[in-house]
C-alpha cells in the first residue's frame, strides 16, 4: 500500500526537456511523500551549494513535489510532449536513409554518401557469404554512423542553433525565462586539480550567437584548420572511425554462416562507447578490450567450430 509508481524520467523529460533532471524530480517526489529525513530548507541549501543550474534544479525539485501531491496535474502539464514517439527505422534501407540525413546535416552529402557506400558493401558481402542471415549490415549501419557523428564542438553548436532546440523550449515553457549553459570548452576550461577533468562553467544566452557562428565552421572539421580537432579526444574519435572500418573488413574476409553471429556482436561494440570526455574514454577502452577478445575468438577455427555446434 505504501508503494508508489511514477514515470519520473518521462515526466521530467517532457516538462523540463532533459532526462538528467529525473534524479531531482524523484527527490522532490520522495520528500513530499515524507521519505526523505531532511528539511526543505536543508535540501534547497544543498542545491544552492552545488552551484549548478540552481534555479532550474529548484524548479525540478518542486515539480517532483507537485507530482507527489497531484500527479494528474503534472501529467497534464507534460501531455503535449509526453508519449510522442518518433517513427522507428526497421528495415536496413530505413536505417541507412535516416543516418544519411543525419550525417548530411552533421557534415555534408559527400560525408554521408561515403557512409552509405560502406554499408552497401557490407550488405552485399553479408548476402553473398552468409545467405539468409541478417543483422551485420544493420549493426554496421548503426555503429559506423555513431562513430562518424561524434559530438564535437561544431555538432554541439549545430544542435543548439538549428532552431529545433528553441522550438522545443517554446513548446514546454511560457513567459520570460533565461537560458544558461554549463560547458567545458577544451580550449578554455580549467582542469579540476582533484580529478584532472575539465570543469564546467555557466554561460548566458549570448552563447547561442556563438553557437550559430561555430556551426557554420563545421567544414573545417578534420582539416588542418580545425583547432578543436587537435585535442586527444578528437584524435581518438577520428581514429576510431578508421579502426572500425578496418575491423569490419577483417570480419568480412572470413565471414560465413558459422561466425555470422559473432561478427554481428563485434560490429555492434561501438554502441557501448557512450558519454563524453573521461567517461567516453573509459567506455572506449572497455569496448576495445572486448573487441580484442572477440576478434581472437573470431579468427580461431576452434572457436568457430564450437559456435557452429
Amino acid at each position: 500500500e505504501a508503494t508508489s509508481f511514477v514515470d519520473g524520467t518521462g515526466l521530467a523529460t517532457a516538462i523540463l526537456g532533459d532526462s538528467i533532471a529525473t534524479n531531482l524530480f524523484m527527490l522532490g517526489y520522495a520528500w513530499q511523500k515524507g521519505l526523505v529525513p531532511l528539511s526543505l530548507q536543508a535540501l534547497e541549501r544543498a542545491i544552492e551549494l552545488n552551484g549548478v543550474a540552481v534555479e532550474t534544479s529548484k524548479r525540478t525539485f518542486s515539480w517532483g513535489r507537485l507530482a507527489a501531491h497531484n500527479l494528474a496535474a503534472v501529467e497534464a502539464a507534460a501531455k503535449p510532449t509526453l508519449r510522442v514517439e518518433k517513427p522507428v527505422a526497421r528495415t536496413l534501407g530505413e536505417i541507412v536513409a535516416k543516418r544519411v540525413e543525419l550525417l548530411t546535416a552533421y557534415q555534408d552529402r559527400t560525408y554521408a554518401e561515403r557512409y552509405r557506400a560502406f554499408v552497401d558493401q557490407v550488405a552485399a558481402a553479408e548476402k553473398a557469404k552468409a545467405p539468409g542471415r541478417k543483422g551485420l549490415a544493420e549493426a554496421v549501419a548503426k555503429s559506423l554512423c555513431k562513430l562518424m557523428a561524434y559530438k564535437d564542438e561544431y555538432e554541439v553548436a549545430r544542435l543548439y542553433s538549428d532552431g529545433e532546440f528553441l522550438k522545443k523550449l517554446g513548446g514546454q515553457f511560457e513567459g520570460n525565462y533565461t537560458l544558461s549553459f554549463h560547458l567545458a570548452p577544451p580550449l578554455f576550461a580549467e582542469r579540476d586539480p582533484q580529478t584532472g577533468h575539465l570543469k564546467k562553467r555557466e554561460y548566458g544566452p549570448w552563447v547561442l550567437t556563438l553557437f550559430g557562428f561555430l556551426a557554420s565552421l563545421k567544414r573545417l572539421r578534420g582539416t588542418r584548420f580545425d583547432i578543436f580537432g587537435r585535442s586527444e579526444e578528437r584524435r581518438m574519435e577520428r581514429r576510431l572511425i578508421d579502426e572500425y572500418r578496418a575491423t569490419v573488413a577483417t570480419l568480412l574476409a572470413t565471414l560465413g554462416q558459422d561466425n555470422h553471429a559473432m561478427a554481428v556482436q563485434i560490429a555492434s561494440l561501438p554502441e557501448t562507447m557512450r558519454g563524453f570526455g573521461h567517461v567516453k574514454e573509459k567506455n572506449v577502452k572497455m569496448a576495445k578490450e572486448r573487441e580484442t577478445s572477440l576478434l581472437a575468438a573470431y579468427k580461431s577455427p576452434a572457436a568457430q567450430s564450437v559456435a557452429a555446434e
